[in-house]
């Protein structure tokens, strides 16, 4: 049980150290176009730190604390379902939840993102942790999107932002009976730029209803669940290797 939640009082001075690794999955309830479900950057997060947490928890001493669900998810306000809290709210709340784990002898701080749109602002947040808390923070993704260097398979010419293939393929594997294939379809975004694109060396503000009625921004419609198989695989190796640096790492000064 490497659950920070189902420890009894006393057994937080037993078995929280100042080796221990706190995990924070952080998520999204936002629209994933018609073929996925709301819960989509919830399940991907969850999923990969309770898988990390079951197999190597004891070995690096790392702690599953609850996710936080509802975040930033603005640019999908549009859409009747989605649940958000503003920018200001949301750095608030994890400056709170910050404080709050600051009574544990733990000083690692790990924010397991599933959502694209909250990872400018969790960089914000983890320089203000180390500031006002003394943390050691760091941000890592199950899925890098896109538009921050990760991959995109060819049909998606480097628009598989949101409820693309490799979202689509995690679900599929992840959780099969929440999907609708036979609602999937392609919508990558025609923007031919170098400069001004996804990724690219010039970033530009946008909401998902910009680029489609049907609210997703990929194509989803070659997604299989033995590619989300292999990707969560990759995604939970990778998450290993990253905890076993974050156990070792430490400041210079």
């Amino acid at each position: 049980m490497r659950r920070l939640h189902e420890l009894r009082l006393p057994e937080i001075g037993e078995r929280i150290t100042d080796r221990s690794i706190l995990v924070l999955p952080i998520g999204a309830i936002e629209q994933h176009g018609p073929h996925l479900p709301f819960n989509t950057d919830l399940v991907v997060p969850e999923r990969s730190a309770e898988t990390l947490v079951d197999r190597i928890g004891d070995e690096l001493d790392l702690w599953l604390l609850p996710s936080l669900a509802v975040t930033k998810s603005n640019e999908h306000a549009w859409a009747p379902g989605t649940m958000w809290l503003s920018a200001r709210t949301l750095l608030s709340v994890i400056e709170d939840i910050g404080r709050s784990l600051a009574t544990l002898p733990a000083r690692k701080l790990v924010f397991l993102n599933g959502h694209g749109g909250n990872s400018a602002l969790l960089n914000v947040a983890c320089r203000e942790l180390r500031l006002s808390q003394g943390f050691l923070t760091f941000l890592a993704h199950p899925m890098v999107p896109p538009d921050q260097g990760g991959p995109s398979v060819d049909s998606e010419r480097g628009m598989g932002v949101h409820g693309g293939f490799l979202e689509t393929s995690m679900m599929l594997h992840l959780a099969p009976d929440l999907v609708r294939m036979d609602l999937a379809t392609p919508a990558v975004p025609d923007l031919d730029h170098t400069q001004v694109r996804f990724g690219g060396p010039v970033s530009f503000g946008w909401l998902s209803n910009d680029f489609g009625d049907e609210g997703h921004i990929g194509d989803p419609t070659g997604a299989t669940a033995e590619a989300g198989r292999d990707a969560f695989e990759g995604a939970v190796t990778m998450l290993a290797a990253a905890m076993a640096e974050i156990a070792a790492f430490d400041l210079p000064r």
